[in-house]
């Protein structure tokens, strides 16, 4: 036969295409087992190859993923499994894979090898009662030594049999186990996962939570559900519908435009994240991800800020009268805390600088020198900068924004870490839409927490807050639009597209075992604020400051 020719398996309804891509005359399978026998297939099984050691080699990774792809394509959850490396739980997975999501016909194709890794397509009907529907999606598997036996195996993930997949989690087919929604913006344009990949998760949280409660009912679907309450993810997630049922109609706060642009914004960078929200309202516009594991870290991540978490500090050091914009702060290149020395970037210092040019310069030593007059003044220098973040800011509180959030920590700190903490370092942990807010606390001067629905549906409470002394947030809103527009200020390349009255502020912070430091940027433009953090991005205006521009022009 030549190459690309289609061999049907078990009575022609699973078949395994194999074209010229990447595997040279390794073209066919033979038989109704999908196995190669070795006469007509140029090979002999990976299961009778003697056993080697050292790294998989370039036919073993090419033949293991033909053997096992085949095996599964056949409906032979046994036979593939025996070339994994977890036969026990891949066979169940398989096993269901054909029978609980009522798979009926599928056609594999694998791509060329890279590396170890081998990426294939996979063409599926679903069949339920008297419906059918395709099914396609693309996955991968990795090819690696079995520790014991020698043999190359497949790596067993979760995510070979299906991308979404996580462990503790099966794929099935039947009636929903929760009511359809039809999720649109505020001002009413549809929200779906196809063109808005980032909401997938979200869009199913609010489908779990708010379906049923809006009148909506479940369709039949194929769909992502929890085997067990240890599984590592959250609501069931749908991956295709034979039938609708009747969805019900849930308005966001969202913002289709702002969104869009937060999409397109985190695809230039590996590992991004963004979130955007309404100052005036803490209605939130906009949230995506552009992450290698699907992880919505937008909403629930846990990293140092850096320096964007000097909004917070400033507003601390001028609230205890410590600091203010238009006064004297010494920056000097270096500074000594309880034993331990922080530096500037390249050990810059500002002679006769005020805190409104060391906030738009990012000195880290004129925010954490007032340290020593802690005591002096009576001021808890264990918490003094948690109480800020919370009394004013919000951080601490719960927040109930319709999905699930992390709510940023700024613990109370001893040591070093009280030194760090006032950088945006140590214990102190935020996300993107913890620092969005943040940026527009300042900018309106009132906390209001965020959320993605109407809050008339959010039976939780809502966290809250004293309003910050006019001053505080004057003085605040000035520094950000000097380090936005300044000559000076660290964000000014970055937001010198933005329009209508803007600020922000840099940060960058350093993780253990990670070459390059995270890179952080928040600001505002108008009636506007947003966030995003770049891992391994380094400076915050050079990978961060532009994915936060975007969103902000958009707005």
């Amino acid at each position: 036969m030549r190459s690309g020719a289609k061999v049907g398996i078990v009575g022609s309804v699973f078949v395994v295409v194999v074209g010229g891509i990447g595997y040279g005359a390794y073209n066919v399978w033979n038989g109704v087992t999908g196995g190669s026998s070795g006469s007509g297939s140029g090979h002999t099984t990976t299961q009778n190859a003697p056993a080697r050691t050292g790294p998989v080699s370039g036919d073993e990774i090419k033949n293991t993923a033909k053997d096992f792809l085949a095996a599964w394509a056949s409906g032979d959850p046994e036979k593939a499994s025996q070339l994994t490396n977890n036969p026990v739980e891949s066979q169940s997975t398989l096993a269901s894979y054909k029978e609980d999501a009522a798979v009926t016909k599928m056609v594999v194709t694998p791509g060329a090898p890279v590396g170890a890794k081998v990426p294939y397509t996979v063409n599926a009907t679903v069949s339920f009662g008297d419906v059918s529907k395709p099914w396609s999606y693309a996955s991968a598997l990795t090819v690696v030594r079995g520790q014991t036996t020698g043999r190359p195996l497949v790596d067993w993930q979760p995510t070979v049999v299906h991308p979404q997949l996580k462990t503790g989690q099966s794929i099935k087919t039947g009636e929903a186990a929760v009511a359809a929604i039809k999720a649109v913006d505020y001002r009413g344009r549809e929200l779906t996962k196809e063109k808005y990949p980032s909401l997938g998760t979200i869009l199913d949280q609010l489908r779990t939570k708010y379906g049923a409660k809006l009148g909506g009912k479940p369709g039949i679907e194929t769909y992502i559900t929890s085997d067990s309450p240890d599984a590592e993810t959250a609501p069931d997630a749908s991956l295709l519908t034979l039938t609708k049922g009747k969805p019900a109609l849930l308005h966001t706060t969202l913002d289709a435009d702002v969104q869009a642009a937060a999409e397109r914004a985190v695809k230039q960078f590996p590992e991004a994240s963004v979130a955007a929200v309404k100052p005036s309202t803490g209605e939130i516009r906009a949230v995506a991800n552009h992450r290698t594991d699907g992880y919505n870290a937008a909403m629930l991540g846990k990293q140092a800020p850096g320096s964007t978490m000097k909004i917070v500090t400033a507003a601390m050091l001028i609230d205890n009268g410590l600091a203010g914009e238009n006064k004297s702060i010494l920056c000097p290149k270096n500074v000594v805390w309880q034993s331990q020395t922080f530096h500037n970037l390249d050990n810059f210092h500002i002679p006769d600088g005020t805190l409104a040019t060391s906030f738009a310069r990012s000195c880290n030593t004129a925010f954490i020198k007032p340290l020593g007059q802690f005591r002096d003044k009576n001021i808890p220098a264990e918490t003094a900068l948690s109480t800020t973040a919370k009394k004013y800011f919000g951080i601490g509180d719960t927040w109930h924004a319709g999905v699930p959030t992390s709510d940023g920590s700024v613990p109370a700190a001893q040591g070093p870490d009280q030194a760090a903490a006032m950088i945006g370092q140590g214990q102190v942990t935020m996300n993107p839409l913890n620092m969005a807010s943040i940026t527009a606390t300042a900018k309106s001067g009132t906390f209001r927490q965020p959320v993605i629905v109407p809050r008339s549906l959010i039976n939780e409470p809502i966290a809250s807050t004293r309003s910050m002394p006019q001053n505080i947030a004057r003085q605040l809103g000035d520094m950000l639009h000097t380090t936005a527009t300044a000559g000076y200020g660290t964000a000014t390349g970055a937001m010198s597209g933005v329009g209508g009255y803007k600020g922000a502020k840099t940060g960058s912070a350093e993780v253990d075992a990670q070459g390059k430091s995270n890179s952080w940027f928040t600001g505002f433009s108008d009636d506007l604020a947003a966030a995003a953090v770049v891992q391994s991005g380094g400076h915050g205006g050079t990978a961060a400051g532009p994915v936060v521009a975007a969103v902000l022009r958009a707005g």
